[in-house]
């Protein structure tokens, strides 16, 4: 069997998520490890069988047996490492968020495209029945002329570290570049703009707010200065709008599923109903999911390529079918985060043209990225 061979780049939580995916996917063999933290590593290679280990990025980079490299860094990193490991010829799966600044987002975008590489960024609401599903109603035509969306996403308290899970890398803006839009937002926000075939940004405008109480200690230790709330109206080419709301931590009841809204019909995406008008009654359609999810796997077994994430990757870097153009849809994701994020600092809305603009890069310093001497 043809395997893929890959590198994983950062042995933490999410690369131990990674892992398990890979193992039950038989094209896929993870080869090699990198990581500073060299226990952690040798846990991980020792309890997945992986044998070649090395505490430098630049030594893994330049395994020529090695296709593909998995990004498992923090978002700050996420630039340097994808960048270099293009330029050296492999094919890349990043983590989400793209980037902590659209401008190194778009930086990643730029070199996929001046190397002729896969860039695969972690977007795991795309392979999900309620998406796969509202595509199907989307593309069918069945809402008609969709003029505006809605990007729920909801936690009562439940941010990294200070709430009590992760890491403080999650929660201060030199790591992560961003709290609750970039960790959780990300996954609601791409979601929809696949969904609508990636529009075209015009203008935000938006607020961050970080009010609820936590402890002391852990806000000092983590050095916490990131929204973990946001809220913005972005307007699109074509007049279609987008509103969101995005919450780590808020003194409310849960919030709805995330919603489309056309002129024929509507979706709300979970749970995935089909809301609609037919003989002057009021209808909400729901659907048989799992056997849609039946039918795909048997009937129709191509779709098993778009299973998960990682499925995904590897069979479109085996030739099985085309990439998702994840890389877009995460370029203009970090365009509107970016872009609340400098209507908030601004006091006002921001245009498209100026995000690119005023975007600063931050990107980490990365002293392993260059094989050892």
């Amino acid at each position: 069997m043809e395997k893929v061979r890959i590198g994983i780049i950062g042995n933490g939580i999410i690369a131990e998520s990674h892992m398990k995916t890979y193992a039950n996917i038989p094209e896929a063999e993870v080869v090699a490890l990198c990581d500073i933290d060299e226990a952690k590593m040798n846990s991980m290679g020792d309890r997945y069988n992986v044998a070649r280990r090395t505490t430098n990025i630049g030594e893994l980079l330049r395994m020529d047996d090695i296709q593909a490299v998995d990004v498992c860094l923090h978002n700050n990193l996420h630039c340097p490492v994808s960048v270099e490991a293009m330029r050296m010829g492999k094919d890349v799966f990043c983590e989400k968020p793209m980037a902590g600044a659209f401008v190194d987002a778009k930086t990643m975008y730029d070199v996929m495209e001046e190397t002729g590489r896969k860039l695969h960024i972690q977007m795991g609401f795309l392979y999900s029945k309620e998406t796969k599903a509202a595509k199907r109603f989307i593309d069918g035509g069945d809402l008609g002329h969709i003029y505006h969306m809605r990007s729920y996403g909801f936690r009562r308290r439940n941010r990294p570290f200070v709430d009590g899970y992760a890491t403080k890398e999650f929660v201060n803006d030199y790591t992560s570049g961003g709290g609750a839009l970039f960790d959780m937002g990300v996954y609601h926000i791409t979601q929809l703009l696949y969904l609508l075939n990636i529009p075209k940004l015009q203008r935000v405008t938006g607020h961050t707010y970080a009010e609820i109480a936590m402890d002391e200690g852990r806000r000092k230790e983590s050095g916490y200065n990131v929204e973990e709330l946001g809220v913005a109206l972005a307007t699109y080419e074509g007049g279609l709008s987008m509103d969101f709301i995005e919450s780590w931590a808020i003194h409310g009841a849960p919030f709805p599923g995330s919603t489309i809204y056309g002129s024929e019909g509507g979706l709300t995406l979970n749970p995935l109903t089909f809301h609609s008008r037919k003989y002057n009654m009021e209808l909400d359609t729901t659907v048989d999911l799992n056997q849609m999810d039946y039918l795909d796997h048997t009937v129709y077994k191509d779709t098993a390529f778009y299973d998960n994430n990682q499925h995904h990757w590897v069979h479109a870097l085996l030739g099985h079918c085309d990439l998702l153009p994840t890389a877009k849809i995460a370029l203009e994701t970090s365009r509107v985060q970016e872009g609340i994020n400098l209507s908030q600092k601004l006091g006002r809305e921001i245009w498209a043209e100026e995000i690119e603009k005023l975007s600063v890069s931050k990107n980490l310093v990365i002293p392993n990225l260059k094989p050892a001497k």
